[in-house]
């Protein structure tokens, strides 16, 4: 689920719909509630790049952070295809997927997600197909339409191709077909990659997504981590569009978060301003490697970037282990959501690995 600004944000609906549906189909159907401890949890890692270190050092934390949720019980990690970012390290997806995949053993692993307009799906679907060969039943596809990147980095990603996200909805079906079972007449297959059956999942931001993953019956991951402002209509969106397939016999919803957690809420809010600063030169066009926390942000952001940062971060988990739980209990209750999947980009690695130790305390402890 790659960051973008809201700028760039697509809301509305592409030329692809579904047929028009009546009021009653789009009335929200009772849902018994969860409990915080029936929820999975899961970490996306935008395996971020400090100001004073390299990339390297981001790819070991990587390895370091899989390993450590794993240990807590956390259900699944995946990493974002980013480019052109100087403080993201996770451009080669598929690549840095094998390193965590070698590096633990029971977690899932995947792409949270792969950008579809910037590759051939064909290679998208050979190469985890390799993945789900060396790690059968830990591997995990996520597909999303947004490049990634500005309009020159995904013509130099794509030269031969112009890729669109207006080609979407098919270029889903292609991997899924070479990921499936081989049919007699089929031409083009996947090796590795047919009969592995690699889970698929749908991102997105905007109701468009909402309403492809719900039509073809596949889980969705909505990026709210980023994007909250549509959250609730893409989930009504989701459910009321979904098909039973062979994948889902019901809905799926997984919900992006960022979190900050701490032993203290003042410590949290103190550890969150490195996420506050990066959102802010995200937003400025700035460089996006991470910078230590301050003692406040005054100076550093005018009125309205204070504004948009917090929008962008509005349903950000900062607090203590009894401010994080009361905030997960809220989003649950107004979601009902399946799983949920944090983002945490605090600028200690030590501190990092502090945070989801305390989610997962709050979550299952």
């Amino acid at each position: 689920m790659p960051l973008k600004s809201q700028t760039c944000a697509r809301t509305a609906v592409s030329s692809w719909a579904a047929p028009a549906a009546s009021p009653s189909q789009f009335e929200e159907l009772p849902r018994p509630m969860k409990r915080l401890a029936d929820v999975k949890i899961s970490t996306l890692d935008l395996v971020p790049v400090r100001h004073d270190k390299g990339p390297a050092d981001s790819l070991r934390n990587s390895l370091n952070l899989a390993q450590h949720v794993e240990k807590l019980g956390y259900n699944r990690f995946w990493v974002a295809e980013h480019h052109n970012m100087d403080g993201i390290a996770s451009s080669a997806t598929s690549v840095l997927l094998a390193y965590l995949a070698g590096g633990t053993s029971t977690i899932r692993v995947g792409a949270g997600g792969i950008m579809l307009p910037n590759h051939a799906p064909l290679v998208v679907a050979e190469q985890f197909g390799t993945l789900a060969s060396l790690y059968p039943g830990r591997i995990d596809l996520g597909l999303g339409r947004a490049p990634g990147s500005d309009q020159m980095t995904a013509r130099a990603l794509r030269r031969e191709r112009s890729g669109s996200a207006e080609d979407f909805p098919d270029d889903v079906t292609e991997p899924m077909e070479y990921l499936g079972p081989r049919t007699p007449d089929q031409k083009v297959i996947a090796v590795p990659g047919s009969d592995t059956n690699v889970p698929i999942w749908l991102l997105g931001s905007s109701l468009f997504s909402a309403q492809l993953a719900g039509m073809r019956g596949l889980p969705y991951a909505f990026a709210s981590h980023f994007a909250p402002r549509y959250m609730h209509e893409a989930i009504r969106v989701y459910r009321n569009h979904f098909q039973p397939s062979a994948v889902l016999d019901k809905p799926y919803v997984m919900l992006g978060v960022p979190l900050s957690a701490a032993d203290t809420d003042e410590q949290a809010e103190y550890l969150a301003t490195s996420v506050y600063q990066r959102i802010l030169a995200l937003m400025r066009g700035h460089s996006l490697m991470q910078r230590p926390p301050v003692v406040s942000m005054d100076g550093l952001w005018l009125p309205h970037e204070r504004e948009a940062v917090a929008s962008f971060l509005g349903l950000a988990m900062v607090g203590g282990p009894d401010k994080i739980r009361a905030k997960l209990d809220v989003l649950l209750e107004q979601t009902d959501a399946d799983e949920l999947i944090f983002t945490c980009d605090m600028y200690e690695h030590e501190d990092r690995l502090r945070s989801y130790e305390i989610l997962a305390q709050v979550a299952h402890g």
